[in-house]
């Protein structure tokens, strides 16, 4: 019995280490990409299911990776101290192990999927990896994040089609914005530990109010490239509903936070971004 619950502990730490639960943020946008490109070629129920594995196992792949080269800055930090490396519940070993083995399905899923995606593979890790070190130069580290998840609905859509297209483009860009706006947000948790340690961010360069600034400049972009989508690919009604119900989101997220009370950051991370790629995937397949 002692083994098995073990077991059980031991994945419990490695999907916490990864948050695997996030995975909702980019993985709906990717799966409406592959639904609106199903209009132009039929995707078959492994396909579905072999972009699934990708988005995870990329993923994985990414956050194991940062918790990995982030683990002094996590152990020095107290909001983050906790985390399973610097609490010894998931060793370096092991977290390099787990990486490698996330990475090695990813590029097998995406040769599985389509060659082009297999061959791009590498590539695609190469960036979403390279986030990892990007707040040690850059204060566009959250932009890199963004492109990073963009590149979701851009890799679906090749999977199903074989090729790009301007509406996944378009789709890249409003998760990019997205994802770097909310990004910046959550940042400002760390703008002091940043600042101590030499890392970048945007409120480390702006502070509070020119980072509040950005944000919302940046979900303001995500609100047109969305409304974009369907004068590029016809959507009916129920999409134009679910853009109005993300554009409420985001701007109630945007009440949440102020440059004097950062109290609700997981409120408006955690639960309203959720919301966001869930409404935008039943916008579009009720379209």
């Amino acid at each position: 019995m002692a083994a098995p619950v073990g077991r059980v502990k031991a994945l419990l730490a490695y999907g916490r280490m990864i948050k695997f639960s996030h995975s909702i943020f980019a993985m709906p946008f990717a799966l409406a990409s592959a639904l609106i490109a199903s209009r132009q070629s039929p995707v078959a129920w492994h396909t579905w299911g072999l972009i699934v594995v990708c988005m995870v196992a990329a993923r994985s792949a990414a956050m194991g990776f940062n918790r990995l080269v982030d683990r002094q800055f996590d152990a020095a930090n107290p909001r983050t101290a906790s985390r399973e490396i610097p609490s010894g519940a998931v060793s370096v070993a092991a977290a390099r192990a787990f990486i490698a083995l996330s990475a090695a399905v990813f590029v097998a899923a995406s040769f599985a999927l389509h060659p082009l995606c297999g061959y791009l593979s590498p590539v695609a890790l190469a960036v979403v990896l390279g986030y990892s070190y990007a707040k040690r130069f850059t204060s566009l580290v959250h932009l890199w994040l963004g492109a990073a998840l963009g590149l979701a609905p851009v890799a679906a859509w090749i999977a199903v089609t074989g090729e790009l297209s301007t509406v996944s483009l378009v789709l890249a860009g409003a998760v990019a914005t997205w994802v770097a706006g909310f990004d910046i947000l959550y940042s400002l948790q760390d703008e002091d530990f940043d600042r101590s340690r030499g890392l970048r961010s945007i409120p480390t360069a702006l502070g509070r109010v020119g980072a509040l600034w950005v944000s919302g400049a940046l979900h303001l972009g995500t609100v047109a490239l969305l409304a974009a989508v369907p004068r590029l690919s016809p959507l009916a009604w129920p999409y134009w509903a679910g853009w109005g119900v993300i554009t409420g989101v985001l701007a109630y997220e945007h009440s949440l936070v102020r440059p004097d009370d950062l109290s609700k950051i997981d409120k408006a991370f955690f639960d309203l971004n959720g919301y966001v790629s869930l409404v935008f995937f039943a916008a579009v397949a009720l379209s």
